[in-house]
């Protein structure tokens, strides 16, 4: 059931989310599958549903800088800064939990990850709700995330109570991931690049996308469609000596002859909000290869980056 942006809408996904149901909802990013973020049992229910790890920690969203000052023990300078240089917006800060979270939403660690969306729809049903919403991508575990209601509804439509329904969604791939309890350290590239970060804070972030997985989306195998995906230069699909295999479909800027082929724009935020729908288009082809040639320039370049690549990894079974 997919709703569009009404009052009434809004009222009635936060009944939902208040009965402890889930509600999918949009974000500047990709859609979120909300629960109460203080609930154990609702947030179970997103484990459940997503077939996703229980030590996985979620990303919890909330209305305003200040609301996310009452989930965390302590709002440091760094965090001040960046909330206001970016929130709304995608940027996940990872800060010491307080109690009010749920231990299952934060994967029963002693922090939590929080973030204020930037989409209209997503700030009513926080500022309706009054509290915190857990909100993973609305997509089965480890496979290509959801930017647009139809996505969310062809994935999960029977197991939702509520889709709210904003559009497609501006950015195309989650949020920037920062860890604030130490020194700045980027866990997830995302819609928010590490230069503007290291320009707000006077400092240079660390680089901890290589550790263990501590946040969403550090997995080595993630965004992952059904079709083997190859990252290749395009000189060499146009080379001569390049044979196209059966049942294969291409990403690149231009057409290129001998399979399924989708023309992407070689700035970064361009192809970032094209290409999770162009995934979804290869598994709804059943194609069995995927050729894509990574955009060459942009500001968030080493998130579409992170995404191909982890797309391409080795598929955890």
């Amino acid at each position: 059931m997919v709703k569009t942006l009404t009052g009434e809408s809004i009222d009635r996904a936060v009944e939902y989310l208040k009965a402890g149901e889930l509600v999918a909802f949009p974000t500047e990013t990709v859609y979120g599958l909300g629960a109460d973020a203080t609930s154990p049992e609702a947030v179970a229910k997103i484990f459940e549903l997503k077939g996703r790890p229980s030590d996985h920690p979620l990303i919890v969203h909330v209305a305003s800088a200040a609301a996310a000052r009452l989930w965390v023990r302590e709002f440091g300078e760094h965090a001040e800064k960046l909330a206001k240089a970016f929130w709304p917006g995608p940027l996940t800060m990872v800060l010491a939990k307080n109690g009010r979270v749920a231990s299952e939403a934060v994967g029963g660690k002693t922090t939590i990850a929080i973030r204020v969306p930037n989409h209209p729809l997503a700030l009513q049903l926080l500022e309706s709700f009054g509290g915190g919403i857990a909100g993973p991508s609305a997509n089965m575990f480890g496979k290509v995330s959801p930017t647009s209601a139809a996505h969310v509804a062809a994935d999960l439509g029977d197991s939702l109570g509520y889709v709210l329904d904003g559009g497609k969604c501006k950015v195309g791939v989650e949020s920037t991931i920062i860890d604030l309890t130490g020194a700045p350290t980027l866990l997830r590239p995302g819609g928010v690049s590490v230069e503007a970060m290291n320009k707000v804070l006077g400092l240079e972030v660390v680089d901890g996308t290589a550790g263990e997985s501590r946040a969403p989306g550090m997995m080595k195998s993630h965004y992952a469609p059904n079709a083997k995906i190859r990252i290749v230069a395009l000189e060499e699909l146009q080379a001569e000596d390049f044979e196209m295999p059966d049942n294969a479909g291409v990403v690149a800027p231009v057409v290129v002859e001998g399979a399924v082929s989708w023309t992407m724009p070689q700035d970064a935020e361009g192809y970032a909000r094209g290409l999770y729908a162009v995934l979804r288009e290869a598994d709804y082809k059943k194609l069995d290869t995927l050729f894509i040639v990574p955009p060459s320039e942009g500001d968030i370049i080493e998130a579409v980056l992170d995404r191909l690549t982890k797309a391409a990894a080795p598929r955890v079974k």
